[in-house]
Protein backbone atom coordinates (compact mmCIF):
# COMPACT_ATOMS: atom_id res chain seq x y z
CA UNK A 1 0.00 0.00 0.00
CA UNK A 2 1.26 3.11 -0.74
CA UNK A 3 2.53 5.79 1.99
CA UNK A 4 -0.35 8.65 1.88
CA UNK A 5 1.96 10.89 3.48
CA UNK A 6 4.41 11.19 0.24
CA UNK A 7 3.99 11.62 -2.96
CA UNK A 8 3.76 8.86 -5.04
CA UNK A 9 3.34 9.85 -9.08
CA UNK A 10 1.73 6.19 -9.64
CA UNK A 11 -1.06 6.97 -7.09
CA UNK A 12 -1.10 11.13 -7.18
CA UNK A 13 -4.91 12.38 -7.31
CA UNK A 14 -5.16 16.09 -5.86
CA UNK A 15 -8.70 15.73 -5.90
CA UNK A 16 -8.78 18.47 -3.10
CA UNK A 17 -8.34 21.29 -5.82
CA UNK A 18 -10.71 22.16 -8.74
CA UNK A 19 -10.41 20.48 -11.58
CA UNK A 20 -8.50 22.51 -13.76
CA UNK A 21 -5.94 22.51 -11.19
CA UNK A 22 -6.38 18.83 -10.69
CA UNK A 23 -5.96 18.29 -14.48
CA UNK A 24 -2.86 20.60 -14.99
CA UNK A 25 -0.68 19.12 -12.24
CA UNK A 26 -0.85 15.25 -12.72
CA UNK A 27 -0.39 16.68 -16.41
CA UNK A 28 2.72 17.90 -15.58
CA UNK A 29 3.28 14.72 -13.49
CA UNK A 30 2.53 12.75 -16.67
CA UNK A 31 4.45 15.18 -18.89
CA UNK A 32 7.38 13.65 -16.65
CA UNK A 33 6.92 10.20 -16.26
CA UNK A 34 6.78 10.09 -20.24
CA UNK A 35 10.07 11.39 -20.84
CA UNK A 36 11.15 8.89 -17.89
CA UNK A 37 14.03 8.99 -16.02
CA UNK A 38 17.02 8.30 -18.15
CA UNK A 39 16.12 11.35 -20.68
CA UNK A 40 15.81 13.41 -17.19
CA UNK A 41 19.38 12.53 -16.06
CA UNK A 42 20.59 13.40 -19.08
CA UNK A 43 19.39 16.42 -19.55
CA UNK A 44 20.63 17.36 -16.09
CA UNK A 45 23.96 16.02 -16.65
CA UNK A 46 24.62 18.08 -20.47
CA UNK A 47 23.22 21.37 -18.88
CA UNK A 48 20.10 21.13 -21.19
CA UNK A 49 18.44 24.68 -21.61
CA UNK A 50 14.49 23.91 -20.69
CA UNK A 51 13.33 24.59 -24.03
CA UNK A 52 11.37 21.73 -24.49
CA UNK A 53 10.02 21.83 -20.40
CA UNK A 54 8.58 25.59 -21.10
CA UNK A 55 7.35 24.04 -24.55
CA UNK A 56 4.61 22.33 -22.69
CA UNK A 57 4.01 25.07 -19.91
CA UNK A 58 3.29 26.87 -22.91
CA UNK A 59 0.79 24.39 -24.29
CA UNK A 60 -0.68 24.23 -21.31
CA UNK A 61 -0.81 27.64 -20.26
CA UNK A 62 0.43 26.44 -16.27
CA UNK A 63 2.37 29.42 -16.02
CA UNK A 64 -0.30 31.99 -16.88
CA UNK A 65 -2.91 29.61 -15.12
CA UNK A 66 -0.87 29.57 -11.75
CA UNK A 67 0.64 33.01 -11.49
CA UNK A 68 -2.08 35.23 -12.92
CA UNK A 69 -4.05 37.06 -9.94
CA UNK A 70 -7.14 37.02 -11.15
CA UNK A 71 -7.75 40.85 -11.31
CA UNK A 72 -5.32 40.71 -14.31
CA UNK A 73 -6.65 37.16 -15.55
CA UNK A 74 -9.04 36.60 -18.38
CA UNK A 75 -10.31 32.96 -17.37
CA UNK A 76 -11.45 31.93 -14.40
CA UNK A 77 -9.01 29.45 -13.37
CA UNK A 78 -6.49 32.37 -13.14
CA UNK A 79 -5.40 33.23 -9.50
CA UNK A 80 -2.50 33.14 -7.24
CA UNK A 81 -2.67 30.37 -5.11
CA UNK A 82 -0.33 29.55 -2.73
CA UNK A 83 -1.36 25.94 -2.01
CA UNK A 84 -1.61 24.76 -5.33
CA UNK A 85 1.53 26.76 -6.34
CA UNK A 86 3.34 24.63 -3.05
CA UNK A 87 1.94 21.40 -4.93
CA UNK A 88 3.79 22.46 -8.17
CA UNK A 89 6.79 23.58 -6.39
CA UNK A 90 6.58 20.19 -5.16
CA UNK A 91 6.43 18.25 -8.66
CA UNK A 92 9.13 20.32 -9.79
CA UNK A 93 11.28 19.15 -7.06
CA UNK A 94 10.59 15.70 -7.35
CA UNK A 95 11.93 15.85 -10.85
CA UNK A 96 14.73 18.46 -10.95
CA UNK A 97 15.27 21.34 -9.39
CA UNK A 98 16.37 22.80 -12.83
CA UNK A 99 12.86 23.07 -13.42
CA UNK A 100 11.80 24.59 -10.42
CA UNK A 101 14.10 27.28 -10.61
CA UNK A 102 12.78 28.54 -14.11
CA UNK A 103 8.84 28.68 -12.36
CA UNK A 104 11.03 30.66 -9.01
CA UNK A 105 12.57 33.16 -10.92
CA UNK A 106 9.94 33.47 -12.57
CA UNK A 107 7.35 34.17 -9.67
CA UNK A 108 10.27 36.60 -8.51
CA UNK A 109 9.91 38.58 -11.82
CA UNK A 110 6.06 38.78 -11.50
CA UNK A 111 6.26 40.22 -7.55
CA UNK A 112 7.18 43.82 -8.25
CA UNK A 113 5.03 43.71 -11.43
CA UNK A 114 1.79 42.40 -9.52
CA UNK A 115 2.85 44.90 -7.06
CA UNK A 116 2.43 47.78 -9.21
CA UNK A 117 -0.31 50.14 -9.91
CA UNK A 118 1.46 50.21 -13.53
CA UNK A 119 -1.78 49.19 -15.80
CA UNK A 120 0.41 48.82 -18.84
CA UNK A 121 2.91 46.68 -17.11
CA UNK A 122 0.40 44.20 -15.30
CA UNK A 123 -1.63 44.15 -19.23
CA UNK A 124 1.82 43.28 -20.53
CA UNK A 125 3.10 40.95 -17.97
CA UNK A 126 -0.54 38.90 -18.21
CA UNK A 127 0.26 38.85 -21.98
CA UNK A 128 3.43 37.66 -21.89
CA UNK A 129 2.36 34.68 -19.30
CA UNK A 130 -0.68 33.56 -21.79
CA UNK A 131 2.27 33.71 -24.37
CA UNK A 132 4.49 30.98 -22.47
CA UNK A 133 7.34 33.62 -21.83
CA UNK A 134 9.17 33.12 -18.45
CA UNK A 135 10.31 36.23 -15.93
CA UNK A 136 13.25 37.23 -14.08
CA UNK A 137 14.17 39.11 -10.96
CA UNK A 138 17.17 41.71 -11.52
CA UNK A 139 17.98 42.25 -7.60
CA UNK A 140 21.65 41.02 -7.05
CA UNK A 141 24.90 42.37 -7.92
CA UNK A 142 28.15 40.74 -8.42
CA UNK A 143 29.72 43.48 -6.33
CA UNK A 144 27.08 44.08 -3.55
CA UNK A 145 25.27 41.01 -3.70
CA UNK A 146 21.85 41.55 -2.48
CA UNK A 147 22.26 44.32 -0.79
CA UNK A 148 20.23 46.52 -2.24
CA UNK A 149 21.08 50.04 -0.35
CA UNK A 150 24.16 49.75 -2.60
CA UNK A 151 22.62 49.32 -6.08
CA UNK A 152 24.95 50.82 -8.88
CA UNK A 153 21.84 50.24 -11.57
CA UNK A 154 21.89 54.07 -12.40
CA UNK A 155 18.59 55.55 -14.26
CA UNK A 156 19.74 59.10 -15.45
CA UNK A 157 16.75 60.81 -17.04
CA UNK A 158 16.37 62.00 -20.28
CA UNK A 159 14.83 64.41 -22.24
CA UNK A 160 11.46 62.47 -22.82
CA UNK A 161 10.72 62.38 -19.46
CA UNK A 162 12.16 58.78 -19.08
CA UNK A 163 15.31 57.19 -18.03
CA UNK A 164 18.42 55.85 -19.56
CA UNK A 165 19.44 52.76 -17.50
CA UNK A 166 23.29 51.50 -17.54
CA UNK A 167 24.59 49.20 -14.44
CA UNK A 168 24.44 44.89 -14.36
CA UNK A 169 23.05 42.00 -12.05
CA UNK A 170 24.32 39.09 -11.46
CA UNK A 171 23.15 35.73 -10.52
CA UNK A 172 19.91 36.53 -12.48
CA UNK A 173 17.69 33.55 -13.36
CA UNK A 174 16.22 33.64 -16.66
CA UNK A 175 18.22 36.12 -17.71
CA UNK A 176 18.72 34.45 -21.14
CA UNK A 177 15.10 34.30 -21.85
CA UNK A 178 13.06 36.30 -19.64
CA UNK A 179 9.87 38.19 -21.81
CA UNK A 180 10.43 40.77 -18.80
CA UNK A 181 13.01 41.18 -16.44
CA UNK A 182 12.18 43.40 -12.76
CA UNK A 183 15.10 45.74 -12.73
CA UNK A 184 15.86 47.61 -9.58
CA UNK A 185 17.95 50.36 -9.55
CA UNK A 186 18.93 54.15 -8.21
CA UNK A 187 18.01 57.67 -9.87
CA UNK A 188 21.17 59.34 -10.40
CA UNK A 189 19.65 63.16 -9.54
CA UNK A 190 17.94 62.17 -5.93
CA UNK A 191 19.78 61.16 -3.19
CA UNK A 192 18.65 58.28 -0.86
CA UNK A 193 15.72 56.19 -0.91
CA UNK A 194 13.59 58.23 -2.64
CA UNK A 195 15.82 57.12 -5.31
CA UNK A 196 14.94 53.96 -5.94
CA UNK A 197 13.50 52.59 -9.00
CA UNK A 198 11.66 49.26 -10.13
CA UNK A 199 11.09 48.67 -14.01
CA UNK A 200 10.97 45.86 -16.33
CA UNK A 201 13.51 45.76 -19.06
CA UNK A 202 13.02 43.19 -21.55
CA UNK A 203 15.70 40.76 -22.15
CA UNK A 204 15.58 40.74 -26.09
CA UNK A 205 15.97 44.58 -26.49
CA UNK A 206 19.30 45.50 -28.05
CA UNK A 207 20.29 47.74 -25.51
CA UNK A 208 20.52 44.52 -22.68
CA UNK A 209 23.63 42.59 -22.90
CA UNK A 210 23.82 38.97 -21.86
CA UNK A 211 27.42 38.21 -20.48
CA UNK A 212 26.86 34.95 -19.18
CA UNK A 213 26.41 32.11 -16.92
CA UNK A 214 27.59 32.12 -14.05
CA UNK A 215 26.88 28.28 -12.70
CA UNK A 216 27.55 24.77 -14.90
CA UNK A 217 23.89 23.96 -15.30
CA UNK A 218 20.65 24.28 -16.88
CA UNK A 219 19.83 26.73 -14.87
CA UNK A 220 20.60 29.54 -16.55
CA UNK A 221 21.63 31.97 -13.65
CA UNK A 222 23.11 35.38 -15.29
CA UNK A 223 24.87 37.88 -15.22
CA UNK A 224 23.43 40.82 -17.88
CA UNK A 225 24.35 44.75 -18.49
CA UNK A 226 22.33 47.11 -19.54
CA UNK A 227 23.69 50.21 -21.79
CA UNK A 228 21.63 53.29 -21.83
CA UNK A 229 18.80 50.92 -21.68
CA UNK A 230 15.94 53.44 -22.53
CA UNK A 231 13.32 53.34 -19.40
CA UNK A 232 9.66 54.69 -20.28
CA UNK A 233 6.94 55.65 -18.00
CA UNK A 234 4.67 52.35 -18.73
CA UNK A 235 8.58 50.21 -17.75
CA UNK A 236 8.56 51.84 -14.18
CA UNK A 237 6.86 49.74 -11.96
CA UNK A 238 7.67 51.47 -8.40
CA UNK A 239 9.54 54.50 -7.35
CA UNK A 240 11.17 55.61 -3.82
CA UNK A 241 10.28 53.61 -0.65
CA UNK A 242 7.71 51.77 -2.65
CA UNK A 243 10.63 50.23 -4.65
CA UNK A 244 12.74 49.22 -1.55
CA UNK A 245 9.29 47.38 0.32
CA UNK A 246 8.58 45.63 -3.38
CA UNK A 247 12.26 44.43 -3.22
CA UNK A 248 11.52 42.54 0.28
CA UNK A 249 8.28 41.85 0.09
CA UNK A 250 8.43 39.68 -3.20
CA UNK A 251 11.15 37.70 -1.19
CA UNK A 252 8.59 36.94 1.03
CA UNK A 253 6.21 35.66 -1.33
CA UNK A 254 9.01 33.32 -3.62
CA UNK A 255 11.13 32.29 -0.78
CA UNK A 256 8.19 29.90 0.84
CA UNK A 257 8.39 27.70 -2.74
CA UNK A 258 12.34 26.53 -1.62
CA UNK A 259 10.64 24.18 0.93
CA UNK A 260 8.28 22.38 -1.22
CA UNK A 261 10.53 21.98 -3.03
CA UNK A 262 13.31 20.77 -0.81
CA UNK A 263 10.65 17.89 -0.21
CA UNK A 264 10.02 16.89 -3.68
CA UNK A 265 13.71 16.24 -3.57
CA UNK A 266 13.68 13.90 -0.65
CA UNK A 267 10.54 12.41 -1.68
CA UNK A 268 12.14 11.15 -5.24
CA UNK A 269 15.00 10.87 -3.41
CA UNK A 270 13.44 8.28 -0.23
CA UNK A 271 12.53 6.18 -3.25
CA UNK A 272 15.66 5.42 -4.20
CA UNK A 273 17.33 4.85 -1.20
CA UNK A 274 15.18 2.72 0.64
CA UNK A 275 14.65 0.57 -2.41
CA UNK A 276 18.07 0.24 -2.67
CA UNK A 277 19.40 -0.19 0.48
CA UNK A 278 16.69 -2.72 1.27
CA UNK A 279 16.74 -5.03 -2.02
CA UNK A 280 21.04 -5.16 -1.39
CA UNK A 281 21.99 -8.33 0.58
CA UNK A 282 25.27 -8.19 2.78
CA UNK A 283 26.74 -10.77 4.76
CA UNK A 284 23.37 -12.71 3.85
CA UNK A 285 20.87 -9.80 5.03
CA UNK A 286 19.25 -6.94 3.63
CA UNK A 287 21.17 -4.03 4.32
CA UNK A 288 18.13 -2.81 5.90
CA UNK A 289 18.48 -5.44 9.00
CA UNK A 290 21.33 -3.26 10.19
CA UNK A 291 19.71 -1.30 13.43
CA UNK A 292 21.85 1.32 12.33
CA UNK A 293 20.53 1.75 8.90
CA UNK A 294 16.92 1.15 10.26
CA UNK A 295 17.58 4.37 13.06
CA UNK A 296 19.39 6.49 9.72
CA UNK A 297 16.24 6.23 7.33
CA UNK A 298 13.86 6.12 10.16
CA UNK A 299 14.60 9.34 11.36
CA UNK A 300 14.85 10.47 7.48
CA UNK A 301 10.99 9.44 7.03
CA UNK A 302 9.42 11.39 9.86
CA UNK A 303 12.07 14.49 9.37
CA UNK A 304 10.92 14.59 5.65
CA UNK A 305 6.89 13.98 7.25
CA UNK A 306 7.82 16.72 9.55
CA UNK A 307 8.71 19.24 6.41
CA UNK A 308 5.82 18.65 4.72
CA UNK A 309 3.26 18.89 7.87
CA UNK A 310 4.94 22.27 9.03
CA UNK A 311 4.87 23.41 4.68
CA UNK A 312 1.39 22.47 4.85
CA UNK A 313 0.13 24.52 7.73
CA UNK A 314 2.38 27.48 6.66
CA UNK A 315 0.42 27.69 3.83
CA UNK A 316 -2.85 28.33 5.76
CA UNK A 317 -1.35 31.24 7.86
CA UNK A 318 0.25 32.83 4.22
CA UNK A 319 -3.74 32.80 2.98
CA UNK A 320 -4.83 33.76 5.66
CA UNK A 321 -2.44 36.98 5.80
CA UNK A 322 -4.01 40.62 6.39
CA UNK A 323 -2.62 43.94 7.58
CA UNK A 324 -4.01 42.63 11.24
CA UNK A 325 -2.15 38.88 10.97
CA UNK A 326 1.39 38.88 10.08
CA UNK A 327 2.17 36.07 11.52
CA UNK A 328 2.99 34.52 7.97
CA UNK A 329 6.64 36.63 8.77
CA UNK A 330 7.69 34.33 10.97
CA UNK A 331 6.55 31.15 9.22
CA UNK A 332 8.02 32.32 5.80
CA UNK A 333 11.79 32.26 7.01
CA UNK A 334 11.11 29.19 8.93
CA UNK A 335 10.04 27.18 5.74
CA UNK A 336 13.13 28.99 4.08
CA UNK A 337 15.41 28.05 6.53
CA UNK A 338 14.35 25.22 9.10
CA UNK A 339 12.41 23.15 6.33
CA UNK A 340 15.66 22.97 4.18
CA UNK A 341 17.94 22.52 6.10
CA UNK A 342 16.05 19.71 7.22
CA UNK A 343 16.06 18.41 3.60
CA UNK A 344 19.75 18.64 4.20
CA UNK A 345 19.47 15.71 7.31
CA UNK A 346 17.61 14.05 5.25
CA UNK A 347 19.46 13.29 2.35
CA UNK A 348 22.63 12.88 4.38
CA UNK A 349 20.84 10.29 6.26
CA UNK A 350 19.99 8.20 3.45
CA UNK A 351 23.19 9.14 1.74
CA UNK A 352 25.20 7.47 4.91
CA UNK A 353 23.52 4.02 4.12
CA UNK A 354 23.55 3.94 0.57
CA UNK A 355 26.79 4.71 0.20
CA UNK A 356 28.86 5.04 -3.27
CA UNK A 357 25.51 4.44 -4.98
CA UNK A 358 24.85 7.77 -3.87
CA UNK A 359 27.34 8.53 -6.98
CA UNK A 360 26.13 6.88 -9.69
CA UNK A 361 25.03 8.65 -12.78
CA UNK A 362 22.37 6.56 -13.60
CA UNK A 363 20.34 7.73 -9.53
CA UNK A 364 18.29 10.47 -9.25
CA UNK A 365 20.23 10.39 -5.55
CA UNK A 366 22.87 11.85 -7.55
CA UNK A 367 21.66 15.17 -8.45
CA UNK A 368 19.59 14.95 -5.54
CA UNK A 369 22.99 15.29 -3.07
CA UNK A 370 24.08 18.57 -5.15
CA UNK A 371 20.74 20.22 -5.61
CA UNK A 372 19.17 20.19 -1.78
CA UNK A 373 22.54 22.36 -0.81
CA UNK A 374 21.24 25.27 -2.86
CA UNK A 375 17.98 25.61 -1.21
CA UNK A 376 18.93 26.91 2.20
CA UNK A 377 21.74 29.07 0.33
CA UNK A 378 18.95 31.02 -2.16
CA UNK A 379 16.74 33.78 -0.82
CA UNK A 380 19.05 34.82 2.10
CA UNK A 381 21.13 32.42 3.92
CA UNK A 382 20.66 30.04 6.82
CA UNK A 383 21.92 32.89 9.24
CA UNK A 384 19.89 35.93 7.58
CA UNK A 385 17.11 34.07 8.21
CA UNK A 386 17.83 32.56 11.86
CA UNK A 387 18.72 36.22 12.77
CA UNK A 388 15.24 37.34 10.92
CA UNK A 389 13.43 34.82 13.33
CA UNK A 390 15.14 35.79 16.49
CA UNK A 391 13.08 39.01 16.14
CA UNK A 392 9.87 37.29 16.68
CA UNK A 393 11.01 35.45 19.64
CA UNK A 394 10.00 36.86 22.50
CA UNK A 395 6.29 37.85 21.36
CA UNK A 396 6.08 34.49 19.99
CA UNK A 397 6.66 32.77 23.49
CA UNK A 398 5.81 34.70 25.85
CA UNK A 399 3.39 37.58 24.51
CA UNK A 400 0.31 35.41 23.00
CA UNK A 401 -2.50 37.52 21.20
CA UNK A 402 -6.12 36.44 20.50
CA UNK A 403 -6.57 35.15 16.88
CA UNK A 404 -9.93 33.44 15.30
CA UNK A 405 -8.67 30.15 14.46
CA UNK A 406 -6.99 29.56 11.23
CA UNK A 407 -8.70 26.60 8.65
CA UNK A 408 -6.96 23.97 6.34
CA UNK A 409 -6.92 26.98 2.95
CA UNK A 410 -7.43 24.78 0.27
CA UNK A 411 -10.19 27.03 -1.25
CA UNK A 412 -9.77 28.37 -4.74
CA UNK A 413 -9.14 32.07 -3.76
CA UNK A 414 -6.75 34.93 -4.86
CA UNK A 415 -3.89 35.22 -1.99
CA UNK A 416 -4.29 39.43 -2.86
CA UNK A 417 -3.05 40.24 0.47
CA UNK A 418 0.74 38.97 -0.74
CA UNK A 419 0.91 41.48 -3.17
CA UNK A 420 -0.43 44.23 -0.86
CA UNK A 421 1.91 43.73 2.21
CA UNK A 422 2.69 47.34 2.44
CA UNK A 423 5.54 48.60 4.28
CA UNK A 424 8.69 45.74 5.25
CA UNK A 425 9.36 47.09 9.23
CA UNK A 426 7.49 46.66 12.59
CA UNK A 427 8.72 43.09 12.51
CA UNK A 428 8.76 43.05 16.75
CA UNK A 429 5.35 44.41 17.05
CA UNK A 430 4.18 41.42 15.16
CA UNK A 431 1.98 39.51 17.88
CA UNK A 432 0.76 35.29 17.39
CA UNK A 433 -1.62 33.04 19.01
CA UNK A 434 -0.60 30.79 21.89
CA UNK A 435 1.82 28.11 20.97
CA UNK A 436 0.99 25.85 23.98
CA UNK A 437 -2.17 24.80 23.20
CA UNK A 438 -1.38 22.73 20.21
CA UNK A 439 1.17 20.96 22.53
CA UNK A 440 -1.28 20.44 25.12
CA UNK A 441 -3.39 18.66 22.29
CA UNK A 442 -0.78 15.87 22.26
CA UNK A 443 0.32 15.99 26.13
CA UNK A 444 -0.26 12.26 25.68
CA UNK A 445 2.42 11.33 23.00
CA UNK A 446 5.60 10.97 25.38
CA UNK A 447 8.19 12.37 23.17
CA UNK A 448 5.54 15.53 22.34
CA UNK A 449 5.53 15.56 26.29
CA UNK A 450 9.34 15.53 26.51
CA UNK A 451 10.13 17.90 23.80
CA UNK A 452 7.37 20.25 25.42
CA UNK A 453 9.34 20.27 28.76
CA UNK A 454 12.25 21.74 26.28
CA UNK A 455 9.97 24.90 24.88
CA UNK A 456 9.10 25.31 28.71
CA UNK A 457 12.76 25.52 29.31
CA UNK A 458 13.20 27.97 26.66
CA UNK A 459 10.84 30.71 27.88
CA UNK A 460 12.51 30.54 31.04
CA UNK A 461 15.80 31.28 29.13
CA UNK A 462 14.32 34.34 27.56
CA UNK A 463 12.74 35.41 30.98
CA UNK A 464 16.11 35.03 32.95
CA UNK A 465 18.97 34.37 31.16
CA UNK A 466 18.60 35.88 28.03
CA UNK A 467 21.85 37.76 26.22
CA UNK A 468 22.51 40.86 27.38
CA UNK A 469 23.10 43.84 25.34
CA UNK A 470 26.59 43.16 24.53
CA UNK A 471 25.67 39.47 23.91
CA UNK A 472 23.05 40.53 21.40
CA UNK A 473 25.90 41.87 18.88
CA UNK A 474 27.88 38.25 19.20
CA UNK A 475 25.58 36.78 16.18
CA UNK A 476 27.24 33.82 16.56
CA UNK A 477 25.98 33.06 20.07
CA UNK A 478 22.64 34.57 18.99
CA UNK A 479 22.28 31.87 15.77
CA UNK A 480 22.40 29.14 18.64
CA UNK A 481 19.42 30.67 20.67
CA UNK A 482 17.60 30.93 17.23
CA UNK A 483 17.66 27.40 16.57
CA UNK A 484 16.15 26.72 19.94
CA UNK A 485 13.41 29.02 19.21
CA UNK A 486 13.06 27.42 15.56
CA UNK A 487 12.75 24.25 16.93
CA UNK A 488 9.54 25.17 19.19
CA UNK A 489 7.93 26.67 16.08
CA UNK A 490 9.16 23.68 13.40
CA UNK A 491 7.14 21.55 16.31
CA UNK A 492 4.02 23.89 16.89
CA UNK A 493 3.08 24.15 13.06
CA UNK A 494 4.04 20.64 12.97
CA UNK A 495 1.33 19.27 16.23
CA UNK A 496 -1.67 21.90 14.02
CA UNK A 497 -1.19 19.62 10.86
CA UNK A 498 -1.14 16.58 12.58
CA UNK A 499 -4.43 17.48 14.42
CA UNK A 500 -5.69 18.45 11.11
CA UNK A 501 -5.26 15.62 9.18
CA UNK A 502 -5.75 13.15 12.13
CA UNK A 503 -1.58 11.93 11.80
CA UNK A 504 -0.49 8.64 13.14
CA UNK A 505 0.91 9.67 16.96
CA UNK A 506 3.32 6.38 16.16
CA UNK A 507 4.41 8.67 13.51
CA UNK A 508 4.21 11.65 15.64
CA UNK A 509 6.07 10.20 18.42
CA UNK A 510 8.81 9.24 16.73
CA UNK A 511 9.14 12.45 14.92
CA UNK A 512 9.53 14.34 18.13
CA UNK A 513 12.08 11.95 19.81
CA UNK A 514 13.93 13.59 16.90
CA UNK A 515 13.11 16.99 17.60
CA UNK A 516 14.57 16.60 21.37
CA UNK A 517 17.92 15.23 20.48
CA UNK A 518 18.08 17.76 17.91
CA UNK A 519 16.86 20.77 21.28
CA UNK A 520 19.86 18.79 23.45
CA UNK A 521 22.36 18.89 20.80
CA UNK A 522 21.74 22.76 20.50
CA UNK A 523 21.59 23.59 24.03
CA UNK A 524 25.29 21.54 23.91
CA UNK A 525 26.13 24.29 20.96
CA UNK A 526 25.15 27.14 23.35
CA UNK A 527 27.06 26.15 26.33
CA UNK A 528 29.95 25.86 24.08
CA UNK A 529 29.59 29.60 23.34
CA UNK A 530 32.65 31.40 24.32
CA UNK A 531 30.20 34.34 25.30
CA UNK A 532 27.59 31.86 27.18
CA UNK A 533 27.93 32.64 30.81
CA UNK A 534 27.81 30.57 33.61
CA UNK A 535 23.57 30.82 33.87
CA UNK A 536 23.32 30.45 30.54
CA UNK A 537 25.48 27.38 30.48
CA UNK A 538 23.63 25.75 33.68
CA UNK A 539 20.48 26.58 31.40
CA UNK A 540 22.34 24.72 28.28
CA UNK A 541 22.87 21.38 30.10
CA UNK A 542 19.52 21.48 32.44
CA UNK A 543 17.56 21.58 28.88
CA UNK A 544 19.20 18.77 27.62
CA UNK A 545 16.56 15.23 27.79
CA UNK A 546 16.89 12.03 26.40
CA UNK A 547 14.06 11.09 24.31
CA UNK A 548 11.13 8.17 25.30
CA UNK A 549 12.05 4.99 24.02
CA UNK A 550 9.57 2.42 22.88
CA UNK A 551 11.05 -0.55 20.32
CA UNK A 552 7.15 -1.18 19.78
CA UNK A 553 6.44 2.04 18.36
CA UNK A 554 9.85 2.07 16.32
CA UNK A 555 9.16 -1.13 14.95
CA UNK A 556 5.72 -0.03 13.59
CA UNK A 557 7.03 3.42 12.08
CA UNK A 558 9.69 1.35 10.73
CA UNK A 559 7.46 -1.37 8.67
CA UNK A 560 6.23 2.49 6.76
CA UNK A 561 9.71 2.95 5.46
CA UNK A 562 10.14 -0.37 4.87
CA UNK A 563 7.54 -0.55 3.24
CA UNK A 564 8.81 2.30 0.66
CA UNK A 565 11.24 -0.28 -1.38
CA UNK A 566 9.78 -0.87 -4.58
CA UNK A 567 6.79 1.59 -3.73
CA UNK A 568 7.93 4.01 -6.65
CA UNK A 569 10.41 3.92 -9.64
CA UNK A 570 10.75 6.22 -12.45
CA UNK A 571 10.34 4.48 -15.86
CA UNK A 572 13.88 4.52 -17.69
Amino acid sequence: MADSLLFNPRTYDPAHFDPETRRLLRATVDWFEDRGKRRLIEDYRSRAWLADFLAFAAKERLFATFLTPSSAGELDDQRWDTARIAALNEIFGFYGLDYWYAWQVTILGLGPVWQSDNAAARARAAQLLSQGEVFAFGLSEKTHGADIYSTDMLLTPDAEGGFRATGSKYYIGNGNAAGLVSVFGRRTDIEGPDGYVFFAADSRHPAYRLVKNVVDSSKYVSEFRLDDYPVGPDDVLHTGRAAFDAALNTVNVGKFNLCTASIGICEHAMYEAVSHAHQRILYGRPVTAFPHVRRELADAYVRLVGMKLFSDRAVDYFRSASPEDRRYLLFNPMTKMKVTTEGEKVIDLMWDVIAAKGFEKDTYFAQAAVEIRGLPKLEGTVHVNLALILKFMRNHLLNPAEFAAVPTRLDAADDTFLFEQGPARGLGSVRFHDWRPAYDAYAGVPNVARFREQADALCEFVTTAAPDEEQSRDLDLLLAVGQLFALVVHGQLILEQARLTDLDEDVLDELFAVLVRDFSAFAVELHGKDSATADQQRWALGAVRRPVVDEARSGRVWQRVEALSGAYEMAP
